[in-house]
């Protein structure tokens, strides 16, 4: 079980994407937190404007950890698909099968509790404020439809003040902090030796991990 967290816009998607790239899909199930956000249908448009999608009561953590128990035991889940447009489930899911690494990433996986103590590598991705901001108003204006406006305006009012009482304190219960995300390689080469040490014989982990001895 693979923890990847940080703030938003951090590059925690950039690194589980090399994690899995150098462990190979046929290998990793992946879970976002951000699938299990609380169905929202039928809010009203300015409800929806001032709810607090980074306080951890938004997400159905409790499901996800669930989950997790359920992949741990060999048995495959069915994830929900969550639509971030109109901020509701679309009532369809995606299969996930079980596989040698489960590996999780969400902002807020390691401020709680019955998330946290079920990984066995825990994974913070630290990057500058004004970083993450700009990549997160890319990320809302291109994927999910919002305007610059309304980026800013939930930026301060909910995602920053949640980045500095959950997201940064939760650091501390991190394994590994990874400075630059996925432009760390140095960081990136470690993990994926120590994923491959875990997992199987040597003449595998040294291909998986570019011919890189494991001690």
């Amino acid at each position: 079980m693979i923890g990847v967290a940080g703030g938003t816009g951090s590059g925690k998607t950039t690194v589980a994407e090399a994690i899995v790239s150098r462990i190979g899909a046929d290998r990793i199930a992946s879970l976002q937190h951000d699938s299990y956000y609380r169905d929202l249908a039928g809010w009203d448009r300015e409800a929806l404007l001032h709810h607090n999608f980074d306080h951890p009561e938004a997400l159905e953590s409790e499901l996800l950890a669930r989950h997790m128990r359920e992949l741990k035991a060999g048995r495959a889940i069915e994830v929900p698909i969550y639509d971030f447009t109109v901020h509701a489930r679309t009532g369809r899911t995606r299969r996930v099968e079980p596989r040698g690494v489960v590996l999780v990433e969400g902002i807020l996986i390691f401020a709680e509790p019955a998330l946290r103590e079920l990984f066995d590598i825990k994974i913070f991705v630290d990057t500058d404020a004004d970083l993450r901001f700009i990549r997160r108003l890319r990320r809302d204006l291109t994927e999910r439809g919002r305007t610059v406006e309304s980026v800013i305006g939930q930026y301060m009012e909910t995602v920053r003040p949640m980045h500095l009482e959950f997201v940064e304190p939760s650091k501390r219960w991190a394994d590994l902090i990874i400075p630059e995300g996925g432009f760390n390689p140095v960081a990136l080469a470690v993990v994926c030796a120590r994923v491959e040490a875990l997992l199987g014989p040597v003449g595998v982990r040294e291909a998986a991990c570019g011919n890189t001895a494991v001690p």
